[in-house]
């Protein structure tokens, strides 16, 4: 027998406690249900949160109760769902605050942060074992791989050297590379040289980007690539709407000028030349190509031999990707034509000492985590503007664990997945991801927009995906391991850019060898799909609660990383997924027909998400159109594959307290993977840079989409949460 009451006072903790207890030992209002139930001898019982208790009788009542799972895990994921949740919110009519209202209300934005959610206290969790990992250096058996990591952070962790060099490291750089105009006049005519130092050396994009990928339209091989550069702010929007952003412009100027001090220039002197810069950028800015103009891939892929001539592209290449050997005859693709162009103009009518100092800003804007306590304190006090972060001190350790991350992940991967990962999670995960990809086939068959050809076509690609789980094999052999990170040297200032230099080269020397190559290393708390190898990627560090525990109930397994490996699947038919067939090659393979079927289906989320706004702000649904689509696709494959298991194995059992269907649950624990809290300038930055759309419409959009949702909340017709009018694509 489950129970719950209203407690008659305020006796209840609001932390979860489970134990055994003579029932003179509880709380009042827990003995007043036990009074009322017969007041058996012993009982087990459990506080919820401060207005429900859950009383359970803890030998018989599993006998008793065989539709309830009232085991350890079943009862503290219960504790954690109502905890979360807000009942006075009718779920009909806000199914995000319903959720999410309790873990909103009890989860103040920590200090130091602009954004917290359960991906953010997941990843701190990752972290705090990493920090275990690579301090504990008395572990015998280590591959050197393994050791370099834990030397690596140990090095990072060395403040007193840090502090004692001060900004010597970077202003030998700046010496190195030619120097710049902050504490002397400028003459030079050195661009060409600069370019290819800051660009092969500290791999710092000024102008345009160069890297080394997957051929969209030969998959199996690799070739260089150039499109458009970020900005020293998120988005150009921070640069073109200047009364809007005037807080954040006059910030990033302070910042700059307050770096250049700190590097000897004087506060007139580094003003005068940080302007310039922002003026700069700014008009960078006017000729970069909004994101959301740059979706359809297939326009804006160009293959071509001759560049912008502003750059000198055989010395330049030749630096960049060294050791590799390249002629005047080797194939590029540009992604940004006319940017190339216009950037190429702009750097022939710019003064040569601009250049040359926003040149050296980009080296100087990269290395600043790493510098001394002054140079952070700028920084801080930058983002605390930028993000709206309040002050804090960020300990060290956060820091190096994730320096050593992205230098070193795949060794410091190595040490995680062997502390904490369960090898049956992956065989369990690897058997969902095929629910997944069955549920999402079967449901081609009723798409009706499309024709039978494509849909034929779109199940062999379905088919075709290749799914990557956990990690990478290569890193639990320590001989392959440590032959990936031999050329890690341990003196290097800039181990990380020198290791990415080296692996773009080999990228092109050894395509094949690159096949289903990892972009995230294993603790990462994150997904992808790579459309040019038609393949997923799910980590180990996000296999884990709140998205996974293999002894929670399968309604909360497929509502969480289920719906996460169905958005991922679906991205392969997104606006832009869809471009690429089976084999990961850029081409038409989709009838004509079927083609505007789909923009005439997807133009229904384009509005629907463009109608929601946050702060007074309002989405771009075009911008989010691929993640939008793969959020309302992924939450109909879960929730029918979760159908498709019961349907084999039958209902499983309920979680106490909650006084909901396992079908409920489904959605609580999928918008629960959502609740997260924000300042308004991450908004505002979300918003502006962020191709998902913000969690609470990643929520109430996708379920406003799901009439299984509206049958099983009971929702009205045309209640907010079930419109008439409904998005749907697959």
């Amino acid at each position: 027998m489950a129970i719950t009451s209203k407690p008659t006072n305020a006796h209840l903790r609001t932390n979860v406690s489970i134990g055994q207890w003579p029932a003179e030992n509880f709380p009042q209002p827990c003995l007043d249900i036990v009074h009322e139930t017969g007041n058996p001898e012993r009982w087990a019982w459990l506080e919820v949160s401060d207005t429900v208790c859950l009383v359970v009788l803890s030998n018989s009542l599993l006998a008793a109760h065989p539709g309830m799972c009232l085991t350890e895990p079943c009862i503290t994921v219960a504790s954690a769902v109502m905890g979360a949740l807000d009942h006075s919110v009718d779920p009909c009519h806000d199914f995000y605050n319903f959720a999410c209202g309790g873990w909103v209300r009890n989860n103040p934005l920590p200090e130091g942060k602009s954004r917290w959610g359960p991906f953010s206290n997941l990843w701190e969790r990752n972290m705090a074992v990493m920090k275990h990992l690579l301090e504990n250096t008395t572990v015998k058996g280590l591959s050197k791989a393994e050791e370099k990591a834990q030397r690596y952070y140990k090095a990072c962790m060395n403040e007193t050297k840090i502090e004692e060099l001060g900004a010597q490291p970077l202003q030998e750089l700046i010496n190195q590379t030619g120097g710049w105009a902050l504490t002397g006049s400028w003459d030079k005519n050195n661009f060409q040289e600069v370019l290819r130092t800051v660009s092969a050396n500290y791999r710092c994009s000024p102008f345009f980007t160069v890297f080394v990928s997957t051929d969209s339209k030969s998959s199996n091989s690799n070739i260089i690539q150039v499109d458009q550069s970020g900005l020293g702010l998120p988005s150009r929007d921070y640069y073109l709407n200047k009364t809007a952003n005037a807080k954040y412009l006059n910030a990033y100027l302070d910042f700059l000028v307050e770096l250049g001090v700190l590097l000897g220039g004087s506060e007139e002197t580094s003003r005068s030349l940080m302007q310039e810069i922002v003026d700069f950028e700014t008009t960078l800015a006017n000729i970069t190509v909004p994101q959301e103009e740059r979706r359809d891939e297939e326009l804006i892929y160009h293959k071509i031999q001759t560049l912008a001539p502003a750059v000198d592209w055989m010395p330049y290449l030749t630096d960049v990707f060294a050791p590799v050997p390249l002629n005047d005859s080797e194939p590029v693709v540009v992604y940004a034509k006319d940017y190339l162009q216009k950037v190429s103009d702009l750097i022939a009518s710019t003064n040569k000492s601009i250049l040359n100092n926003y040149m050296i800003m980009k080296v100087l804007r990269k290395m600043v985590s790493i510098l001394d306590q002054k140079f952070q304190d700028a920084e801080q006090r930058f983002f605390e503007v930028m993000y709206g972060t309040k002050k804090s001190c960020i300990p060290r350790w956060k820091l190096c664990v994730s320096d050593t991350d992205s230098a070193l992940g795949f060794a410091l991967g190595a040490l995680f997945v062997k502390a904490t990962f369960d090898e049956d999670s992956k065989a369990i995960a690897e058997d969902m991801v095929s629910e997944i990809k069955w549920a999402f086939e079967d449901s081609l068959k009723y798409v009706g927009w499309m024709d039978q050809e494509t849909k034929k076509a779109a199940k062999e690609k379905a088919d075709a995906i290749y799914n990557m789980v956990g990690y990478p094999k290569f890193i639990m052999d320590p001989k392959e391991l440590d032959k990936v990170f031999n050329d890690v040297g341990e003196s290097q200032f800039l181990v990380f850019t020198t290791l990415i230099s080296d692996f773009c080269a080999q990228l092109l020397l050894y395509p094949m060898s690159c096949i289903h190559r990892w972009s995230m290393t294993p603790p990462t708390v994150n997904a992808y799909y790579n459309p040019t190898k038609n393949e997923m990627v799910l980590p180990a560090g996000i296999l884990q609660a709140p998205f996974y525990s293999r002894s929670w109930p399968k309604a909360l397994n497929f509502g969480g990383i289920g719906v996460v490996m169905g958005h991922e699947l679906t991205h392969a038919f997104d606006d832009q997924g869809r471009e690429y067939d089976k084999d990961g090659n850029l081409r038409s393979w989709w009838k004509n027909s079927s083609v505007e079927a789909f923009k005439k289906q997807t133009q229904c989320m384009v509005e629907q998400y463009s109608n929601y706004s946050i702060n007074k702000e309002p989405l771009n649904g075009k911008h989010t159109l691929g993640e939008n689509i793969a959020d309302n696709g992924g939450l109909k494959a879960a929730y029918k594959a979760y159908m498709n298991w019961i349907a084999k194995n039958g209902e499983e059992a309920t979680l106490p307290a909650l006084g909901m269907t396992n079908h409920q649950l489904f959605f609580v624990g999928f918008a629960q993977v959502w609740c997260s809290v924000r300042t308004p300038e991450s908004s505002h930055e979300g918003v502006i840079t962020d191709p998902h759309s913000p969690s609470r419409f990643r929520v109430i959009g996708t379920i406003s989409n799901s009439h299984e949702f509206s049958e099983h909340f009971g929702c009205k017709a045309d209640s907010p949460m079930n419109p008439k009018h409904k998005c749907e694509l697959w």
